[in-house]
């Protein structure tokens, strides 16, 4: 693959190519065709991907450390991927495996997470506020200080999850199941709690409206 033409934004659809290990951090990728690609192990840190095509691409392991990911990642393998501090507002990862990948401290406003999977991801500290999480399985993932606020989560799972201290401020929990979750100390004012599953979850010192329990 000839990496000076796509610097030079001389390619731009990249559709089903073999770009494993490969280094494209920093570069201008807005708009590019990823389709079906293979990027394992490949490094895009600090690279602008708004608006690329990277729909069934395969990103195991990727680097994607302070990119701009403003992009559409619909069925995409990130398994393991290091998204730490990235740009991911409005993103559309519906249907993407995010199994374990690091997202610590990045921005996921308003993306498209549905039927996502992020068992054992690293969401510490993200921003989530107004992100489509429905259905969503976030078993044994951490979410300590995480803000959801006024996230759309009905029937998303968290097993065992950690959200410690997370802003559940104004969501739907509706049907969400929090079985032997971590809620400590998480703010819950304005949450819609409509068949919410609390089996054995920590619910010390989570903050509810004045006259609601979660007993």
């Amino acid at each position: 693959m000839d990496i000076e033409a796509i610097r030079a934004g001389e390619i731009k659809d990249l559709s089903g190519c073999d770009l494993e290990e490969t280094d494209l951090s920093g570069l201008d990728l807005r708009h590019v065709r990823l389709a079906g690609a293979n990027l394992v192990g490949a490094n895009l840190s600090n690279a602008n991907l708004e608006r690329a095509q990277l729909d069934g691409a395969n990103l195991i392991g990727v680097r994607l450390m302070g990119a701009d990911l403003r992009a559409n990642f619909l069925g995409a393998n990130l398994m393991q991927a290091d998204l730490s501090g990235a740009d991911m507002r409005g993103g559309n990862f519906r249907g993407a495996n995010l199994m374990a990948a690091n997202l610590e401290k990045g921005s996921l406003f308003g993306a498209f997470l549905s039927g996502s999977n992020l068992m054992s991801a690293n969401l510490r500290g993200v921003d989530l506020r107004g992100a489509d999480m429905r259905g969503a399985n976030l078993s044994s993932a951490n979410l300590k200080g995480a803000d959801l606020n006024t996230a759309e989560l009905e029937g998303a799972i968290f097993t065992e999850s950690n959200l410690e201290e997370a802003n559940l401020y104004g969501t739907n929990l509706s049907g969400v199941n929090f079985t032997s979750a971590n809620l400590l100390c998480a703010d819950l004012h304005q949450a819609t709690l409509n068949g919410t599953i609390l089996t054995g979850a920590c619910i010390e010192g989570t903050v509810l409206d004045e006259q609601r329990s979660l007993g």
